[in-house]
């Protein structure tokens, strides 16, 4: 990033190109109105064209909100139609996590390249289908991990990989929240395929992997004790794990839909260092055994969404592909069975090697 206060957010300004790729968003929940939307204001190499969504209120906002054009505006019912709209380069999947592969697949079918929410979905098989489906297509495919393109998040990676403070010794992962309403999809099993592991816990798993550089070779995890079984009939309320490492590194990890945490922190031979918060929006804070990060903050969203387009442009490869959100699912996956069955489980990694971050 540019020079500017350090830990105060700036405008992700890149070089002017002669065509900004257009993106359609599905799916016009939180995220999408309180982040993307308003990244893609700032983007350099993408801009908002369309909108999917099956209230008309809410596309004739985003139509007004966003001067966006009539026949850009699609329902999920004729969203296929998409194949034959030259103004959209681009979906972005922003929907429950079981809906993800149908509009995945759907949008490959159509001809258009497709970002991903995290989790990339609920089982393997359907990750498999949307990797396969959009190489058949010939269509790129990435996850939207948006703290591979933040900076605080990068700065770890180098400190991590390059070994800077020595060999890791330990990393403590946490990230949970007041999870709210009861009454939401994230609460339904059918929905969300779990609790707070899918949705905030998948940000401790990559951070512990990008911190180190390395896979994990097991998990080990525990659920944690229900306080409100009412709100948490279908899905956990907490989880404790630990990650173990072919090189003796373990990581600790914690998430929770009711206790907030959002720490990564990495002890080394030589010293530490820490994000605090780590995985939030904004307002990240790093320190290290030797003094603060000072790093300015960007628009992470916009960040992302403009390195995909890059990549389509330069015909690249994302840094965050569907293969990266297959992998991280079966690590998912894996600190569920062991948290049913009280045993550690072994992981099989070997063919996701390179898929680290930078």
């Amino acid at each position: 990033p540019e020079s500017g206060t350090a830990g105060q957010p700036e405008k992700h300004n890149l070089p002017a190109v002669e065509k900004k790729l257009g993106i359609a968003l599905v799916g016009l929940g939180t995220y999408s109105s309180e982040e993307l939307g308003p990244a893609l204001t700032e983007t350099a190499y993408c801009r908002l064209v369309g909108v999917v969504s099956g209230n008309e209120a809410k596309r004739r906002k985003w139509k007004a909100q966003y001067n966006l054009r009539d026949e850009n505006l699609y329902s999920y019912d004729n969203f296929d139609d998409i194949r034959s709209n030259r103004d959209i380069d681009i979906v972005y999947v922003v929907l429950p996590n079981s809906m993800h592969a149908e509009f995945v697949i759907r949008s490959a079918r159509a001809g258009k390249h497709v970002i991903c929410e995290k989790p990339m979905a609920t089982s393997i098989e359907d990750c498999h289908r949307m990797i396969d489906v959009c190489k058949e297509a010939g269509v790129k495919l990435s996850i939207g991990y948006r703290l591979h393109f933040d900076p605080f998040n990068q700065e770890v990676m180098r400190l991590g990989q390059n070994k800077i403070f020595g060999s890791i010794n330990q990393v403590i992962a946490k990230h949970g929240m007041d999870v709210g309403d009861k009454n939401q999809w994230r609460l339904k099993q059918t929905l969300a395929g779990g609790g707070p592991l899918m949705d905030v816990g998948i940000y401790c798993v990559q951070g512990v992997m990008y911190a180190v550089g390395e896979l994990p070779a097991a998990v080990n995890a525990r659920f944690h004790t229900v306080t409100d079984p009412e709100k948490f009939s279908e899905v956990e309320e907490g989880m404790d794990w630990e990650m173990e490492f072919t090189s003796g590194m373990k990581a600790i990890c914690e998430t929770s839909y009711s206790r907030p945490a959002d720490q990564l922190r990495a002890e080394a031979a030589n010293g530490w260092f820490e994000l605090q918060p780590a995985y939030a929006y904004t307002g990240l804070k790093g320190k290290t055994t030797d003094e603060r990060m000072t790093i300015n903050s960007i628009n992470q969203q916009a960040a992302q969404m403009d390195d995909f387009a890059l990549c389509i442009q330069n015909q690249s490869e994302t840094r965050v592909p569907g293969e990266m959100g297959l992998r991280d699912l079966q690590i998912l996956l894996a600190i569920y069975e062991s948290a049913r069955t009280k045993r550690k489980v072994d992981l099989q990694l070997q063919n996701f090697k390179d898929l680290i971050g930078i």
